[in-house]
């Protein structure tokens, strides 16, 4: 019943949205992980039996921006929110909410979600507990239950309308399954390894996007994981030899990157295959790295540059035992001040920053507002 709601607000909305004056993209759609899941995750595991712990259904995450805790992993909004009202559209609610009005589009992203199958991770034993079932595969089913009753072409002639001024996002896709690996002890050369599969299943979810009727799709790519307090704190006590002079872990950013370029590389042939769609290249790296660099330019003191600011301390202000949102962890007075929030996830202030320069340049290839047409 809960995805049937959907469809009719859906089929409602491609009717009407394309007439709409608020800004050029009249919807939004988007599927994902942690970084841009506004609640998915906390409905899944509240489902289960028993429930899956959850720690970001509390305060102090939304303290800066909502004033309760929403679903999403920062101290208020993320990324997607900001681009979600420089259109003039509303901040969308989760998929699998079951009185959400869809109309505007829907956010599909759930926490934990990896571009490889789940069950990958736990039958190789990669993983020690149940996942949740919400990969990209499984996100992509999500939407793909909706297309006929968004665009029916059988039925409503010239309903391609309904996306041609709708914005896309595909991820960020890989930050969980190359942590999950990770996080098993796998080496570089192991983890380096997935590196084709996971972009594979990434350009395989766009093409099938738009194919499917998609003009405009913006696919992330990964952040440096090796700044993160959480990968930090979890492997600290290795040889000064494998930081760089951030104090980033060098291994786990060599995997990043080698990520971002097969990315690159995978869209750049999706590009030649499908002129007639607009294919953005959101650099998810490059923004952290510049703020790190250069952290008091945005208000960050640079003790507190890899220091997550809601945490139980350490070196990093990151303890398993105590996870944001855990007894015994607390928020800092004021989020902006940090680039990290919880230690894996970012503050809504850094969520800011990589928004804009989405929209705007420079970490964007091309630019969402280059693209846009009145």
């Amino acid at each position: 019943m809960k995805l049937i709601l959907a469809f009719s607000i859906l089929f409602l909305s491609c009717i009407h949205g394309a007439s709409s004056d608020s800004g050029f993209f009249t919807a939004m759609y988007s599927l994902g992980d942690s970084y841009i899941d506004a609640g998915n995750f906390v409905i899944m595991a509240a489902a289960l039996d028993p429930p899956f712990p959850s720690w970001h259904d509390r305060l102090p995450y939304g303290m800066t921006f909502f004033g309760h805790p929403t679903g999403r992993l920062s101290d208020g909004r993320n990324t997607i929110d900001f681009i979600a009202q420089e259109f003039g559209l509303p901040l969308l609610g989760p998929s699998l909410l079951n009185n959400y009005d869809a109309s505007k589009g829907v956010n599909f992203a759930v926490g934990g979600a990896p571009a490889i199958d789940v069950d990958y991770f736990e039958r190789n034993n990669i993983v020690q507990f149940k996942l949740l079932n919400n990969s990209l595969s499984v996100q992509l089913g999500w939407f793909e239950q909706l297309r006929p009753a968004i665009c029916n072409k059988t039925e409503i002639s010239g309903c391609g309308g309904c996306f041609s001024k709708a914005l896309f996002f595909v991820g960020e896709f890989g930050v969980n399954d190359y942590n999950f690996l990770w996080f098993a002890g796998k080496t570089e050369d192991e983890v380096m390894s997935h590196v084709p599969t996971v972009v594979q299943n990434i350009a395989t979810a766009v093409e099938g996007l738009i194919k499917g009727g998609a003009v405009y799709v913006v696919v992330p790519g990964n952040p440096p994981l090796g700044c993160s307090p959480t990968m930090l704190t979890s492997r600290s006590g290795l040889n000064t030899t494998e930081y760089d002079d951030m104090g980033c872990l060098i291994d786990v950013n060599r995997v990043a990157t080698h990520h971002n370029s097969r990315l690159r590389v995978a869209i750049v042939s999706l590009r030649g295959r499908y002129p007639r769609a607009t294919i953005i290249l959101a650099d998810f790296y490059s923004p952290i790295i510049m703020i790190l660099r250069n952290p008091s330019h945005y208000g960050v003191a640079e003790a507190d540059a890899l220091r997550a600011c809601c945490g139980a301390g350490g070196t990093y202000n990151w303890n398993g035992s105590a996870i944001c949102g855990m007894p015994g962890a607390t928020a800092c007075d004021n989020p902006s001040a940090f680039v990290n929030w919880d230690g894996v996830h970012y503050t809504e202030a850094t969520n800011g920053y990589i928004a804009d320069w989405w929209l705007h340049g420079p970490f964007a290839d091309p630019p969402i507002m280059s693209v846009v047409r009145y």
